[in-house]
């Protein structure tokens, strides 16, 4: 149990139901190690001052080995500071669980299918397409950590009119919609077909399998499992949708087209399921896709989408009520990504075949830099990919200084051999406490990031740990004075720092 859930467990006990929280604030004077809310949110409910509910909480607290001091601030929340002496022992499990560190069981016995990337077969993986990879692949690392079993999976659209385009293209028609580049180019040379339709799947299925799968593997990007549209299509999944809602009274057909009553949930209007022409929307066949991840058994859902993918939120969000998955699905949105060189924005367009590639990018500033740059900002936020930053192989570079700290903590420990790291006397340099606590905050923050699907918090974490260690080593002599207990905090640092990095699927090299 992580020191958030022991704090969580106490606090329950006096919340009397009412939902709260318990957080890792900024490591500032006058803060806590913990934080929690509980206060504030039984202020409304007892209709009394927030501080004196804090108080009143503080006295019923029983005694605790890892808690020393617990207060309440304005405007009523509770902080909570551990002992001295703990730290001393929490070091000893960091050093005893090594690689482990981190790892939980809170996952056990349940499974979760992420879908994610699910680039559509017209063209090479783009900077966009990357960051939906990246996020996946990251998350399933961690969920994996915690003890949840992961299933990574990507949909390939390989129908639809995006598929008679590709086909169109390659048989070399031009016009609005169509696609440009080499690989057109080159895919011209291998395809014969007449037939646009015909022309796309054959386009779709060598652009899957030697551009997409290919550069899938140099990005590290993990799948389980490859789900075509069509496969979907041919399983009998999308007539029993339309018959369950047919069933539920939610169709009706105008102009043509057979339309789904999403307005009766939570969609600004109906939706169509089958066009005119008697072609299934890409809306229809994605129902019957969240169909059979239910009937694969699965406990959650995870789908990353890209911003363009914002209007389809609501729609699955109505499916999803109306078949009962509504509770296991959870949708990601992730922001777009520019690119910057030389403090100029580079324009692109995948339609007009001007754009860098994934594999461009990293063949450009190495994997490590692009997994890093990836992850470090949230994923409501737009990322702007400064190539300049990305290659610098300078303390300037965020990855690069991570790695740099990861590799002089293996360097002190060469130079040292001799001298037994082991667990230091009660701490009393604040460089080595401000360490300790950021090491032992390191379990809390992989739940809270796989709680909320934060995946910049363990890069930004990563920075801070690098940065507390820097100054550590600045301020507490450990190889002048061979001090063993010191040494055990070098050590703690660069087994964090691997852990996380691992999670990143990010070398941690030994020397620089």
């Amino acid at each position: 149990m992580t020191i958030k859930e022991k704090i969580t467990q106490l606090l329950a006990e006096l919340a009397g139901g009412e939902s709260f929280s318990v957080e890792i604030p900024p490591q500032k004077d006058g803060f806590g190690d913990y934080t929690s809310n509980l206060p504030l949110r039984l202020a409304t409910k007892k209709k009394e001052s927030p501080l004196k509910i804090g108080q009143e909480i503080i006295q019923k607290l029983p005694e605790t080995d890892f808690l020393a001091q617990k207060t309440v601030v304005p405007p009523g929340f509770l902080h909570f500071f551990l002992k001295k002496e703990w730290l001393v022992e929490a070091l000893g499990e960091i050093l005893k669980q090594g690689e482990d560190y981190g790892k939980s069981r809170s996952g056990k016995g349940q499974s979760i299918l992420i879908e994610f990337l699910s680039a559509n077969p017209t063209g090479p993986l783009t900077l966009g397409n990357g960051r939906g990879g990246f996020l996946g692949d990251f998350l399933a690392q961690l969920f994996e950590f915690l003890g949840f079993k992961v299933t990574r999976e990507y949909y390939v659209n390989d129908m639809g009119t995006q598929i008679e385009n590709l086909g169109r293209s390659v048989l070399g028609e031009k016009g609005e919609g169509l696609y440009q580049g080499e690989y057109i180019e080159a895919l011209k040379q291998k395809i014969k077909s007449q037939s646009p339709k015909e022309a796309g799947q054959k386009a779709a299925q060598l652009i899957l399998t030697q551009l997409i799968q290919k550069t899938v593997k140099k990005a590290k990007i993990q799948f389980d499992s490859w789900v075509l549209e069509s496969e979907i299509v041919r399983s009998g999944l999308v007539e029993k949708v339309i018959a369950e809602l047919k069933q539920k009274n939610l169709v009706y057909r105008k102009d043509g087209a057979l339309w789904f009553c999403a307005s009766r949930f939570q969609d600004d209007k109906d939706r169509v399921l089958v066009k005119q022409n008697g072609e299934y929307t890409y809306f229809l066949t994605d129902i019957a896709y969240h169909l059979n991840k239910l009937q694969r058994g699965y406990h959650r859902l995870i789908n990353i989408w890209g911003a363009d993918h914002h209007g389809d939120v609501n729609r699955m969000l109505a499916a999803a009520e109306v078949f009962g998955f509504k509770e296991r699905l959870t949708l990601i949105l992730h922001q777009f990504v520019s690119l910057t060189q030389e403090g100029e924005q580079v324009k692109m367009s995948k339609r007009a075949g001007r754009y860098l590639t994934l594999d461009q990018l990293i063949d450009e500033v190495g994997l490590d830099a692009v997994r890093f740059f990836y992850l470090s900002k949230s994923t409501d936020t737009h990322l702007d990919f400064d190539l300049e930053k990305a290659k610098a192989q300078s303390l300037q570079n965020p990855v690069y200084y991570i790695q740099y700290v990861s590799a002089r903590c293996h360097s002190l420990l060469e130079k040292a051999k001799g001298v037994l790291p082991v667990k230091p006397d009660i701490p009393s340099h604040p460089a080595e406490i401000r360490l300790l606590k950021k090491l032992i905050h390191f379990p809390d923050l992989l739940q809270e990031i796989a709680l909320h699907f934060q995946a910049y918090r363990l890069p930004n974490y990563l920075l801070e740990l690098a940065d507390s260690f820097h100054r550590f080593y600045e301020e507490c002599p450990v190889l002048e004075e061979k001090n063993a207990g010191r040494l055990a905090l070098v050590l703690a640092t660069r087994m964090v720092l691997e852990n996380g990095l691992r999670l990143m699927k990010i070398e941690a090299p030994k020397r620089m």
